[in-house]
């Protein structure tokens, strides 16, 4: 939550880290992420940025690998350095990265054109191919495929079925996933097998941006698109990216079209369909547990809390990420039907 203490010590760092002297700083309500603010702060030079606060302190890593992909020739907006060369500034139990502000709209409220989706393919591509130094790849989460989100959701399973709560919010959300304990138990359970069976392979490991939906990927006014927030890079095979085109998170990037022309872009690849349904499955299971967590759990989330509710019953939409992990996972066995395949 942002309060006015919170809005001086960002000024005042811009001011004195720097050398930003600040006009007006705005909050931008955008996101889904309960431990990041965003802000608009205008200067006195006439020069707008974009800032963002991210609670804890080992968020350098992620503004190093935006140095790597910007040395890499990759369409990405870099920070801004302090007066001492850092490229985050440490505010309390907070971490503050400011980037020049780059006017636009996103793809949850813009379609990308063909040959936008060409251009995204081709970006990232180039991600995945980054070589990236041993001594950086030691310092970004490498992908373990960990049960976590899995038995935190089960965790709610109990919780489900004997509590009730005097919240509007939590008796929705209880009445809901109720109603849709089948799909959920579902999905946690064959996130559970499928992973299983990737870790009886070796998958290639290669640089993921970990959460390229529509919300990242920034058009401006000339039609440049931009992969935006790097906060949580990882080491994992290319389908932890893949997953999200003709994934459908937010009820977009869910049609045919789209998925051939960003392949144009990307180029010919072979995609784990285990791998690839892996992730479409256990992606919702960590929305399930996060959402779940803060409405039943807490009074976390202000004004927000409607917002995450109707981010969680969204998911169950047609043609929304259940829908297409389900038909993802299904896919891939009547694949391994018409090739005589049983799963291990």
């Amino acid at each position: 939550m942002k309060t006015l203490s919170e809005e001086q010590r960002i000024i005042d760092c811009l001011n004195i880290d720097y050398g930003i002297k600040v006009t007006t700083l705005t909050f931008l309500p955008l996101g889904a992420d309960i431990n990041a603010s965003v802000y608009e702060a205008r200067a006195y030079d006439h020069f707008t940025y974009f800032v963002k606060l991210k609670r804890g302190h080992n968020h350098e890593i992620s503004v190093t690998i935006l140095s790597l992909l910007h040395d890499a020739g990759i369409q990405i907006i870099p920070p801004i350095k302090t007066l001492h060369g850092q490229l985050a500034q440490h505010i309390g139990d907070f971490t503050l990265i400011a980037y020049p502000f780059v006017e636009g709209q996103n793809g949850f409220s813009r379609n990308l054109t063909d040959d936008q989706w060409v251009t995204l393919g081709k970006m990232l591509q180039q991600v995945h191919k980054v070589q990236v130094p041993p001594s950086v790849q030691n310092r970004i989460r490498r992908e373990s495929y960990s049960a976590k989100w899995r038995e935190a959701v089960r965790s709610l399973y109990t919780y489900m079925e004997i509590h009730s709560s005097s919240d509007e919010i939590a008796i929705k959300l209880l009445t809901f996933m109720k109603e849709h304990k089948a799909s959920i138990h579902r999905l946690v359970d064959r996130a559970e097998r499928l992973s299983q069976m990737i870790e009886e392979q070796s998958p290639e490991f290669v640089l993921c941006h970990s959460d390229i939906h529509g919300g990242n990927v920034l058009i401006d006014g000339q039609g440049t698109i931009y992969i935006v927030d790097w906060d949580e890079p990882i080491m994992a095979p290319k389908e932890r990216d893949l997953m999200f085109i003709g994934g459908g998170v937010a009820n977009v990037w869910n049609i045919p079209r789209e998925e051939e022309f960003f392949y144009k872009g990307y180029g010919k690849t072979n995609i784990n369909k285990v791998i690839l349904a892996y992730y479409r499955h256990e992606r919702i299971v960590e929305d399930i547990a996060e959402y779940g967590q803060v409405l039943l759990l807490t009074t976390a989330g202000g004004e927000d809390r409607a917002e995450m509710y109707e981010h969680f019953i969204d998911m169950f939409e047609p043609l929304g990420v259940v829908d297409i992990a389900f038909k993802t996972d299904e896919s891939f066995a009547k694949l391994c039907c018409i090739n005589g395949l049983k799963e291990k």
